[in-house]
């Protein structure tokens, strides 16, 4: 499957123009409980484009992907976070309390964050997928980077879920392909997948758009609803659902949209904003996915002109000189498709005449077994990494290992009571090595079995993780939080990893 360049040019701008006229088309219901009847912009046309954090969220990310390239991960993302972020509401303000803490991802998106199910990750999804076109098998390895500074289990899925169809969408264009793709990288049984074959089955049995809805969200209710529409009937009732578990409807209601809308960009967005919740996040992500699958040529006139393509912000920080802000879609997209090579590399394909496509292999659309030492197959997938890695496992690279603290569900101790913790590697040359593992622990605290233990990183069994258990006993505890490195070392080689390890007090 090959991709040109011209094409994917076009359909990034489609796919921030949808975006941002989603988001703009759907603000003025975001929030709202009951059904509406959407059939164009509602707001004061003379204001243009409207802010919006799915937006302007990716903008600062963009920056950090140029600065960083491949190596932009979720402790790099967070630093973003604080320095150039200023919404402190919902998992927003809790992941950044939590850092400031000394609490790093994928913990800062999990430890106390009642929002961690919510809609906040999901918005941010086009970057990544925009950077890795056709590939999402390179695009949710850092949706999920992303997601976990803030988000966790159903929060994480429906970022990973979006990012994985958006890729897949520059080179596919069949919808239900498309949602088989990205249900691949995503557990079968959680809720983000049912509610969206909930409103698939809707749909192919006949139900309107509104007896979906209201199946939907009495099925997964969620609480994005600051205002509760006196006028509402009762057949379009539904419960207000647990706090901050929002993104199973909400990515539903995309999809709905999508459905819906029968192939038309206006009657999409219209159906989504008309469903009321999250309705700038469902609009704009559904926008996206729009541009993507058809080009900005294909988004018509009429919803472009009005807004024309200035981009506003709403949850940056103007004043810092560190973070450079896209003011318009063109120089947006121009700032994502010069980038696109460093994540894409090898898939790259420059022609005799000077021409450049993008090279995919259809089968690498879906979910797989993933590789180790370039070539031999080991029975580790995407999924297995999401399982491993969502909650509470630390990870630190180096060219010849990975390593990792898993701090088996919880990052919280008490005065001796034990708590055991892991360190896990992964191979990335075709060689044994024995390792050093070095636990700079408080003196006070047991470790146990010594404080210097070693680990044997084997390849031959082509294995993801080799696994040492070390078991702490803290005593003499005077403080609410605890930070210490650990230190992995390869014998016989120069190169240390420090991880640093986290505890907090309950």
């Amino acid at each position: 499957m090959i991709l040109d360049y011209r094409t994917y040019k076009d359909k990034v701008r489609g796919c921030w123009l949808g975006k941002n006229i989603g988001g703009t088309l759907g603000t003025p219901y975001e929030g709202k409980r009951g059904v509406f009847n959407v059939t164009g912009y509602s707001h004061n046309i003379a204001e243009g484009s409207l802010p919006n954090d799915d937006l302007d969220l990716q903008l600062v990310f963009l920056c950090a992907a140029e600065e960083w390239g491949r190596k932009v991960d979720a402790k790099i993302l967070g630093e973003y976070w604080i320095q150039s972020i200023v919404g402190n509401w919902s998992e927003y303000g809790m992941c950044k309390n939590n850092m400031r803490n000394g609490i790093l991802p994928p913990a800062s998106g999990h430890f106390l964050n009642p929002y961690g199910n919510s809609c906040g990750c999901f918005i941010r999804s086009e970057i990544w997928a925009c950077l890795a076109p056709g590939h999402p098998e390179i695009a949710v390895k850092y949706a999920l980077e992303d997601a976990m500074v803030d988000h966790t289990d159903e929060g994480l899925y429906g970022e990973i879920f979006v990012a994985a169809l958006e890729a897949a969408a520059f080179v596919e264009k069949d919808r239900e392909k498309l949602i088989e793709i990205a249900f691949s990288y995503i557990p079968e049984d959680c809720a983000i997948a049912k509610a969206i074959k909930l409103v698939a089955e809707c749909y192919r049995s006949g139900k309107t758009w509104r007896q979906a809805r209201a199946t939907l969200l009495n099925t997964y209710p969620d609480a994005f609803c600051f205002t509760i529409m006196d006028d509402i009937a009762p057949e379009d009732a539904c419960p207000v659902g647990e706090p901050g578990y929002d993104a199973p409807a909400n990515v539903a209601i995309a999809m709905l949209g999508w459905y819906y809308g029968e192939g038309d960009f206006g009657k999409s967005l219209c159906v989504a904003a008309s469903c009321g919740e999250d309705a700038d996040c469902t609009c704009a992500t559904l926008g996206s996915i729009f541009g993507i699958l058809h080009g900005a040529s294909a988004i018509p006139e009429e919803w472009i002109k009005p807004i024309g393509e200035d981009i506003k912000t709403i949850s940056l920080d103007l004043t810092d000189c560190n973070v450079k802000i896209c003011k318009n879609i063109t120089e947006l997209t121009d700032r994502v498709t010069k980038l696109m090579p460093v994540f894409l590399g090898n898939n790259i394909v420059y022609t005799e005449d000077g021409a450049v496509t993008i090279a995919c292999d259809e089968s690498s659309l879906f979910d797989k077994p993933l590789k180790v030492n370039g070539s031999v197959p080991a029975k580790w997938t995407f999924r297995d990494e999401l399982a491993h890695r969502m909650h509470y496992t630390l990870k630190e690279e180096n060219a010849i290992y990975n390593a990792f603290i898993d701090y088996n569900g919880s990052i919280e101790i008490s005065e001796g009571e034990e708590k055991e913790i892991a360190i896990k590697t992964f191979n990335k040359f075709g060689r044994m090595y024995w390792a050093d593992i070095n636990v700079f622990a408080p003196a006070e605290w047991e470790v146990l079995p010594v404080r210097s233990p070693q680990i044997m990183i084997d390849t031959r069994k082509k294995q993801w993780h080799d696994v040492k258990s070390i078991k702490l006993v803290p005593h003499g505890l005077t403080k609410g939080i605890y930070r210490f490195p650990i230190e992995v070392k390869i014998v016989d080689h120069p190169t240390s990893t420090y991880l640093t390890a986290t505890f907090v007090v309950k």
